[in-house]
């Protein structure tokens, strides 16, 4: 089969799924990648799931393509379903390609040239302080070699992949923290295999195989490597309903708030990514520029990759009701099969997976409250990155709505124990809340990355034991790691604790803990239940 000499409509549409099949193959190599501007281990899932949200678009076209509807569908859908800001830089790439496309029947070199510059000036500007090292400079490399490529679209292809390697090779250089890591950035790393797709599309070039995640290897970055750089604590997202006149000054004033700014769009629709301490003061500045919707908020210390299970989750993430509709309904927003059982056990309605770093959308919450039937509705966020969005649900629905604001898992079954489906949402809210604040909630889990806390220093792969105020305990033992942190917790008073099972808890160390506990704490009465959480072996609850 010849190389092609322009691409087509069906060739664009080509690209964007191969394009899409390559970073699911990648995505957690390039999760292992992340180390900018914070360790939140995600841009291969934040990238690939930007590029399935584009062939879903390109997937709902009519059989007749044109360049027209499939540059639509690749802007619309790219800027719909973009996710942190690496996902938001690309989309805006892919944008700029669109803009470029969509004039033409078909694209030559010189044309492919041409987008691929207006691409990355898009995406510079979509970017308050652009840094260097990272995909916008992989991006505008593959531009600047485009530019004296055109001879053949095969030429073109080629020297912009290769120009993107050989930029992204050189990222360490630019970034103390990747050089301190000793990796590639890992936006960039995501963004050369666009280019390696084309060249698959026009060339037939042989497609990159994943290296073994485990041949990937970062050195423990500590936490104030870079100063000025990934100390903000918040990921806030929206979609933005707003004039193109005023992006500006919102701009402006989330230049004041934060960093990593990312706002693309156009055309009444942007979609905004900002870093930030200061959640509301964001979310206002939107509310004054135009209508925010579909927001998202991530706590970006304590992110962790949770895309697996939601993932495999059904595709639609409301359950379905059975049953007359109670005058105050629950909506639970949870993690594992088994937390989901033990939730409608105790009265709750509708269920919505999702977790800490996987965060239910305002849009998934208010569908999970409209099919409750019920002319009240309480949300229970379980956990804090939830409880934003869960907040702006009351605004989309007609239902009156009220949160309970449930940090953790054991806090949303406290609550439930208090949960009165004949009294009102405020009456709820009050009898709900205060139960449970009478839970001290703590979790288990495997620490990913090194870093040092107030009880000493962790390495990866050790045990840790958080509460409320952080890390109460480090081991390399998971039962010592639970059993330490039981100890922290449990003072005088204390009657009940409630062990709840996840994925990586087992028969032999559910035992130890028990036993600890009879020990140490004989009047202390015990309930373990399996729950399936994912990430996290054991939660617990203390009262």
């Amino acid at each position: 089969m010849s190389a092609l000499t322009k691409l087509s409509a069906r060739d664009v549409h080509s690209a964007m799924t191969t394009f899409a099949g390559l970073l699911r193959s990648h995505r957690e190599v390039i999760n292992r990648l992340n180390v900018y501007p914070v360790p939140d281990g995600d841009t291969g899932t934040n990238m690939a799931l930007t590029v399935e949200s584009v062939v879903a678009a390109l997937e709902a076209e009519p059989a007749e393509e044109t360049m027209e509807s499939v540059c639509s569908a690749i802007a619309q859908g790219s800027l719909m379903g973009a996710r942190g800001n690496s996902g938001v830089i690309l989309s805006q790439l892919l944008r700029g390609l669109a803009e470029r496309f969509r004039n033409v029947a078909s694209v030559t070199p010189q044309v492919l040239a041409e987008s691929l510059e207006h691409a990355d000036r898009l995406a510079r500007q979509a970017v308050l302080r652009p840094v260097e090292g990272t995909i916008l400079s992989v991006a505008r490399a593959a531009a600047q070699g485009a530019q004296g490529a055109t001879s053949s679209l095969t030429h073109l292809v080629r020297t912009a992949r290769d120009r993107a390697r050989e930029a992204l090779a050189r990222t360490p250089e630019q970034l103390p923290v990747l050089a301190e890591a000793g990796v590639v950035d890992s936006g960039g790393t995501g963004l050369v295999l666009l280019y390696e797709a084309l060249c698959h599309v026009v060339a037939q070039d042989p497609l990159p195989v994943a290296p073994r995640l485990e041949s990937i290897q970062v050195r423990a970055v500590a936490p104030a490597a870079e100063p000025g750089l990934g100390e903000l604590r918040y990921e806030v997202m929206f979609l933005l309903d707003a004039p193109d006149e005023a992006i500006g000054a919102l701009r402006e004033v989330w230049a004041n708030l934060g960093d990593s700014i990312v706002i693309v769009g156009g055309d009444g629709t942007f979609n905004c990514h900002i870093h930030t301490d200061d959640i509301g003061g964001a979310i206002e500045a939107g509310v004054e520029a135009g209508r925010p919707r579909a927001i998202r908020v991530s706590d970006l210390a304590e992110q962790v990759i949770e895309e697996r299970w939601v993932r495999e989750a059904a595709e639609e993430p409301v359950t379905v009701s059975v049953g007359p509709a109670p005058a105050t309904a629950v909506v639970a927003v949870s993690t594992g099969d088994g937390v989901s059982r033990i939730f409608r056990s105790l009265g709750v309605r509708e269920v919505v997976t999702g977790g800490q770093s996987m965060n239910p959308s305002t849009a998934q919450l208010a569908a999970a409250v409209a099919a409750t039937g019920s002319p009240e509705v309480v949300i229970l966020p379980n956990n804090k990155n939830v409880r934003l969005a869960a907040e702006q649900v009351e605004r989309v629905v007609e239902t009156k709505v009220v949160v309970v604001p449930t940090n953790s898992i054991v806090e949303g079954f406290a609550a439930l124990l208090a949960y009165d489906p004949d009294a009102s949402g405020a009456e709820n809210e009050v009898s709900m809340s205060h139960s449970a604040q009478h839970v001290l909630a703590g979790e288990v889990t495997r620490a990913v990355r090194a870093t040092r806390t107030e009880v000493g220093e962790v390495h990866e792969g050790d045990w840790i034991g958080l509460d409320r105020s952080g890390v109460r305990a480090i081991a390399d033992s998971l039962a010592v790691a639970a059993n330490e942190l039981l100890g922290s917790m449990i003072g005088p008073g204390h009657e009940l604790v409630t062990i709840i099972e996840g994925d990586g808890a087992s028969p032999a160390s559910t035992r130890r803990i028990t036993e600890y506990l009879a020990e140490a704490h004989p009047e202390i009465v015990v309930e373990v239940h399996h729950g399936g959480q994912p990430l996290y072996p054991y939660l617990f609850g203390v009262e």
